[in-house]
């Protein structure tokens, strides 16, 4: 009998949860595949290190898994902000978006895989971008978190009722914005798209 691949939502289901009010989520460290740019969410660079991002982690899961430690490739996730006013991004037009686009990995999975993944694909005539994907470890702490359903240029809905949530509990939002897509744009209609907002908060001053 096959082992049973490592399903790292499963096994963190607890900081996965997806209400439709906001909640408390305490997060632990974490360790992403990431690459980061700045543009137009659905450009071409944003595009392309999507693309990027993919090849890495689907190369480094096969690796992985032919060496006998199989995984389940995490969902799509991404953090936004500006570098202007106070990091608000919904503040300045889409071409000046800060973001970082992540995929968890497996503790296991270290700099000598991530180094030999991008061999790999370069060998293959693949994007240099693949070159400029990084492994990260992320400990956001505290978070607030809610489910968002519908387009993403809704989210400022959903963010306020965080916002408003996090003061009532003597809290304020910190660091970045992080969104979790559990829904495929490319399938599912604007206003079906499921994604859970993330943002760290601390005790407000």
């Amino acid at each position: 009998m096959a082992a049973e691949k490592l399903d790292l939502y499963k096994l963190h289901k607890d900081e996965y949860v997806a209400p439709k009010k906001p909640a408390l989520v305490e997060t632990k460290p974490a360790n992403y595949l990431t690459v980061d740019g700045q543009g137009e969410p659905g450009g071409e660079l944003f595009q392309e290190r999507i693309g990027a991002l993919y090849g890495m982690a689907y190369t480094v899961k096969m690796t992985s898994k032919f060496a006998g430690q199989d995984y389940v490739v995490c969902k799509l996730e991404g953090q936004w902000w500006s570098d202007e006013f106070g990091g608000d991004f919904s503040k300045v037009p889409m071409d000046k978006w800060r973001w970082k686009i992540l995929i968890r990995t497996p503790d296991f999975i270290g700099e000598a895989e991530l180094n030999q993944a991008a061999d790999v694909l370069t060998k293959k005539g693949k994007t240099p971008d693949v070159k400029l994907v990084k492994l990260e470890t992320m400990d956001e702490g505290l978070c607030v978190q809610m489910l968002h359903v519908g387009p993403y240029n809704k989210e400022g809905e959903t963010v306020r009722v965080m916002n408003a949530f996090a003061e009532e509990q003597g809290l304020a939002l910190h660091g970045l914005h992080h969104e979790i897509y559990l829904s495929d744009p490319r399938r599912v209609a604007p206003e079906r798209l499921r994604t859970i907002l993330r943002h760290p908060v601390k005790p407000a001053s």
